[in-house]
């Protein structure tokens, strides 16, 4: 019964953390999930994809799917809009409770000084929220001993249940660059930073339809930098994001140190750098995350797992979450500053 009783309580958390939006651990690896503005920002063409498997220790695993495209249009010397298309697919627990949504974000990067863009992005989306509780388990079927099928659940009802809604955000992304100053001095600094606005409208989510459940206005802080160690083959890499939705929050901030293995080629290009991260980021009162960033060229992977410390490690025996990144960077600008430069 212990088990039934940890099922149900995971299913309530479910729905809580449906309500809150999916996050992922390497939050720099899905940046226009963080921020519509940052479509566009970094590199002439960004490809990402992103999975996410919580709390397989505990009950059926919560699994999260995403992907993104985004890209620059044509630059001037005052700005350049930028386009991309963000997806997502989340299910938890054994009612496979989720949200599927695809989304389109458009922004403009105004150029407002040397290595300096400012830029407002906005997003349109179609979601879809799904349960099944044919096989659901509830409070009132618990007899004081063990579960009885046959005692009255005191719901609506077993079935599938879904209700789609269209979904507004926006978001503001601040970038600076400023590259080496010569071939081997390793003194680059980049950096993001933005504030983005999710929900706009507080859309229906409700599985009935009627108005009762709002998906609260979701407020996202972000930032990321880069900083080379001149003259060494080392870089720093900080970086936090800090939500609300709602009566919820989280804050999630820590950095990762990367090292350099082999220099691109400056002048022949047929050298390709590549290069490998470590870190280790604290999401407040929940888990530790431990990090790596593999680098190739314009190709990197990214694979985090959480330690969960928060008062769920009884059941869970700080066992979290796997977390895998891919992404593809074709560098704007300067050939020769590949992706092992960038964030």
């Amino acid at each position: 019964m212990k088990n039934k009783i940890l099922s149900l309580t995971l299913g309530l958390v479910a729905g809580v953390v449906s309500a809150q939006d999916i996050h992922f651990s390497q939050f720099y690896m899905a940046p226009i999930q963080l921020n519509p503005g940052a479509a566009g920002t970094e590199a002439d063409i960004r490809v990402h994809l992103n999975y996410k498997e919580q709390w397989k220790s505990v009950a059926s695993p919560y699994k999260t799917i995403g992907g993104s495209y985004d890209m620059r249009f044509k630059k001037t010397k005052s700005g350049y809009f930028g386009g991309g298309i963000f997806f997502y697919s989340d299910r938890a627990g054994d009612a496979r409770m989720g949200v599927a949504q695809g989304n389109l974000n458009l922004a403009y990067h105004l150029v407002i000084g040397q290595g300096q863009t400012l830029g407002l992005g906005v997003m349109g989306g179609y979601a879809q929220r799904s349960v099944n509780t044919t096989n659901m388990q509830w409070g009132n079927q618990y007899d004081g001993m063990a579960y009885n099928s046959s005692l009255p659940a005191g719901e609506i009802g077993a079935g599938n249940f879904s209700n789609s809604y269209l979904d507004l955000g926006t978001g503001l992304v601040y970038t600076y660059t400023q590259g080496e100053k010569n071939l081997t001095g390793n003194n680059q600094i980049s950096a993001t930073a933005g504030i983005a606005m999710f929900h706009v409208h507080k859309p229906d989510y409700s599985f009935l339809g009627d108005g009762s459940e709002n998906l609260y206005r979701k407020f996202v802080i972000h930032g990321n930098s880069l900083f080379g160690i001149a003259h060494s083959r080392i870089s720093v890499i900080p970086g936090f994001q800090y939500k609300i939705q709602g009566g919820a929050r989280e804050l999630v901030f820590g950095s990762s140190v990367r090292y350099r293995i082999m220099e691109d080629s400056h002048f022949t290009g047929f050298v390709t750098g590549s290069s490998l991260s470590l870190g280790f980021y604290y999401r407040n009162r929940d888990a530790v995350i431990l990090t790596s960033l593999l680098q190739f060229g314009g190709y990197g992977i990214g694979i985090s797992y959480d330690l969960n410390v928060s008062d769920l490690t009884q059941a869970s025996n700080g066992r979290g979450g796997l977390e895998i990144a891919l992404r593809y960077i074709y560098p704007s600008g300067n050939k020769n500053l590949k992706s092992s430069r960038f964030l």
